[in-house]
């Protein structure tokens, strides 16, 4: 119910929806408010209230065409903006522009002062025999009729600025931080007498949950699988993780020890989310996944946009800083010191491997790509402490080092490419055999 809620209030129809919704509720307050002010208030002011139900009319009218004209361009210019957004970036970051608040406010503001105008239309009573104008709310019309002007202005200003590449590798960055810190919030390494007790439990019967679709797994409620896996004294192995493609008829989840009756179904059923496309809110990989199609894009022949790629890197490097010192590999969740849930989920090498290895495989005699890539490597090295860490970007820096030798073409080039790499699998390598021989956990200083 959590996914649905976000997939709902991240659609392209809500925010407007709730916004027409709101202007037909206010035309009606303020059609029924004229009953409410003080006698001959009205009168005092003909300059401002004053007008015939032919004026109003006109007034409304033209209000209300140009709103539903100017939300037609609108409309247009936000589809013109997705296409370019899907041939030169990435198709998979168009959600991140159906779920703009900027471009969704400024399509339901010109169709809510559109259905704004027609029920305030619809109360206009005038001839011989009685004429009824409801000033307040005519009033009210062309106040928000400038208030259409001002919401074009800015909707252009906003559709120019969220087509640029910067803003779109930085919101793409900042969602895949925020899932970052909700997924991994604990810092440290791991306790070994629970992750012993969960892998005492292989040999022992597991009966399966078989997945009710055929989709990507988009989330799963942690807290609730650990309070049924209490309730029920048994352990909840996830099969699939966040992330990954599950089929109908295929086991999800399995219970230890302990078949699976009709009623686990239907409580499982409501506990986690398969779709048709992976989201990021439980799946930072699919974040980096981003990045890096866009950065592939940017590498293909077709595109060769390097500054693109390099700004992927950067952005990708400050995703990976903040998973430097984040449990991640910690495949088990425990209640009341015992272990009741078993997930699997992307190791440290898992998420550098996607972050760079296609990048790096794309960036052949690319010395920009190369260089930046090796300064990431750089960075992450100088904060990582983990000696299985330090050993996964020291395989990276080799990889690199050895595309650099046969791939760039130039002398200088190769050289200063090869000097750089050479220094950072040197620092590795010589932190490394040092804290192997003194077993000390102290921060390496580069």
């Amino acid at each position: 119910m959590r996914q649905l809620w976000l997939a709902v209030r991240s659609s392209f129809w809500f925010l407007p929806t709730l916004l027409v919704l709101a202007s037909v509720i206010l035309a009606v307050v303020l059609v029924e408010s004229e009953h409410w002010l003080p006698s001959g208030l009205l009168e005092e002011w003909p300059r401002l209230f004053g007008s015939d139900a032919e004026s109003a009319r006109g007034l409304l009218t033209t209000i209300a065409t140009t709103m539903i004209t100017v939300a037609g361009v609108a409309f247009s210019s936000t589809l013109v903006a997705l296409s370019l957004a899907s041939s030169q970036y990435s198709s998979r970051v168009l959600h991140n522009f159906m779920r703009d608040k900027g471009t969704q406010s400024a399509l339901g503001a010109f169709v809510g002062i559109f259905a704004y105008c027609l029920v305030v239309l619809r109360t206009i009573r005038g001839g011989d025999d009685v004429e009824y104008v409801p000033s307040l709310a005519v009033l009210g019309g062309l106040a928000l009729g400038f208030v259409g002007i001002a919401v074009l202005i800015y909707f252009i200003h906003h559709i120019a600025r969220v087509i640029q590449a910067n803003h779109i590798l930085a919101e793409v960055a900042a969602d895949t931080i925020a899932a970052i810190e909700n997924l991994y919030p604990e810092r440290g390494g791991l306790e070994n007498s629970f992750l012993e007790s969960a892998n005492s439990g292989a040999t022992q019967n597991w009966y399966p949950v078989l997945a009710d679709k055929t989709g990507y797994l988009q989330s799963a409620d942690i807290d609730a699988l650990l309070a049924f896996a209490r309730k029920r004294h048994t352990v909840v192995r996830m099969e699939r993780m966040v992330g990954q493609f599950v089929i109908e008829g295929v086991p999800v989840f399995s219970l230890l020890g302990t078949a699976v009756t009709d009623d686990d179904y239907s409580q499982l059923y409501w506990l986690y989310a398969v779709g048709r496309q992976r989201t990021v809110e439980q799946d930072a990989a699919f974040g980096i996944r981003q990045l890096v199609d866009v950065a592939l894009r940017a590498l293909s022949p077709g595109v060769n946009d390097t500054t693109t790629a390099v700004m992927c890197l950067h952005h990708l490097t400050a995703i990976l800083v903040r998973l430097t010192d984040r449990k991640i590999e910690c495949s088990f969740r425990a209640k009341d010191d015992k272990i009741r849930l078993l997930t699997p989920g992307p190791t440290y090498a898992d998420l550098i491997a996607d972050a760079f290895d296609q990048i790096r495989q794309n960036a052949s005699a690319n010395v920009a790509v190369l260089e930046v890539l090796l300064g990431s490597l750089e960075l992450l090295a100088s904060i990582t402490t983990d000696m299985a860490r330090r050993k996964v970007l020291l395989q990276h820096a080799q990889a690199v080092a050895e595309l650099g030798y046969i791939s760039v073409p130039d002398r200088q080039d190769r050289q200063r490419v090869g000097d750089k790499s050479s220094r950072l699998i040197a620092t590795l390598s010589t932190s490394s055999l040092e804290r192997a021989t003194t077993g000390k956990g102290e921060h390496v200083t580069l």
